[in-house]
């Protein structure tokens, strides 16, 4: 296939878990055969930390204007098979409206935030999206799966909700033999809805136990913040950097934000990527995680600082490994990269046989 992706960032991860989600599916939509062609606006905050600014494995282009979009890339969303429109892109009310107007092939709708979106729907917040467009789109693809994927096909009238889950490249996350710096780490972008629970599993932890070693990694979080002397605080660490932070902890943390948790179905990448590296996880609950890694097995569930330090100073080292090991094999099956473009294939397949059901080609094939 053709496809044309209008993404938030492809070539700076800067702040945002967008980059990294569309750099492993585009670049297996690649092996895959298929071509993609990535439009990005360009924005200051991503000009000036671009860590991928010509990606090898699709074509990438930046617009600095909504005019600039349509006037100079048309041609390339009418001609393609598939033209999908990213959660946050600047303007992306009349990007959309564009996008269906303009493409002839499938149109999607890919919510890398789907709870914050609809959260910002029902508060009338249509930075992004309008509830309008939904049923406009053929194909909604959602980071959250479960009941979710109702509510957006029965209130909001999608033709086609599907789960499209975030993801991990094998070849950059693996497990690797490093000294251990910390006995748990956190990677994350400041939040205020997050932060509470950080403090709560973590920061609280490090404060009850003066030995213990922690660090918080990630950008964006006030001056304010009074960090524990035990917890140390990198302020970005890039992608590349991931596999090694998490190979040099004992235990790392997730923590998922207020609407995900409460929409339930929701992993996001750092659990993949320190699964994928076979580091042991403690997260906070949400519905259906038990879908995805099996409690006490696979994943360490956390309520306060009590579990936090039970976890870390009780578990013995040979269970902490059997812990990270199943985790990393449980990834590997069903959430990399590979897998998820196989599954947007699969859905691209499945429209098109609704469209013509007499249809038995391959996708890109003539019938």
């Amino acid at each position: 296939m053709n496809i044309v992706i209008l993404g938030l960032s492809i070539t700076s991860s800067w702040g945002n878990g967008h980059a990294t989600t569309f750099r492993g599916l585009v670049r297996e939509l690649n092996k895959q055969g298929h071509q993609v062609t990535f439009l990005e606006r360009d924005v200051p905050w991503y000009a000036g930390n671009r860590d991928l600014p010509n990606p090898e494995f699709c074509r990438t282009e930046l617009y600095s204007s909504l005019e600039e979009l349509k006037s100079g890339f048309a041609e390339e969303v009418r001609e393609a098979d598939m033209v999908i429109v990213g959660s946050y892109v600047p303007e992306g009310v009349p990007v959309g409206e564009w996008v269906i107007k303009t493409a002839r092939g499938i149109k999607a709708f890919y919510d890398i935030d789907t709870p914050v979106t609809l959260a910002k729907l029902d508060r009338g917040d249509y930075e992004y999206l309008h509830p309008n467009l939904i049923p406009k789109y053929d194909l909604y693809l959602s980071f959250t799966g479960g009941p979710i994927l109702d509510v957006l096909e029965q209130k909001y009238g999608s033709p086609m909700a599907r789960p499209l889950y975030c993801s991990i490249d094998p070849k950059l996350y693996y497990p690797e033999l490093l000294e251990s710096k910390w006995d748990m780490g956190y990677l994350g972008t400041y939040s205020d809805d997050r932060q509470p629970p950080l403090d709560k599993l973590m920061l609280e932890a490090a404060r009850q136990w003066p030995l213990g070693r922690f660090v918080v990694a990630g950008p964006q979080y006030p001056a304010s913040i009074k960090w524990p002397k035990n917890v140390e605080h990198i302020q970005h660490l890039p992608p590349s950097a991931h596999r090694n932070f998490y190979n040099s902890q004992r235990f790392t943390l997730n923590i998922t934000r207020a609407d995900m948790v409460k929409a339930g179905y929701s992993p996001s990448v750092r659990l993949f990527e320190a699964a994928a590296c076979a580091t042991p996880i403690i997260s906070d609950y949400w519905e259906g995680l038990e879908t995805i890694f099996k409690p006490e097995e696979e994943i360490l569930i956390s309520n306060d600082a009590r579990d936090t330090l039970r976890y870390l100073r009780e578990i013995c080292k040979s269970e902490r490994k059997l812990i990270g090991e199943r985790a990393r094999k449980k990834v590997l099956a069903h959430h990399t990269a590979a897998h998820r473009a196989k599954e947007l294939v699969s859905y691209a397949e499945e429209l098109m046989t609704l469209e013509n059901p007499f249809a038995n080609a391959e996708v890109g094939q003539e019938v």
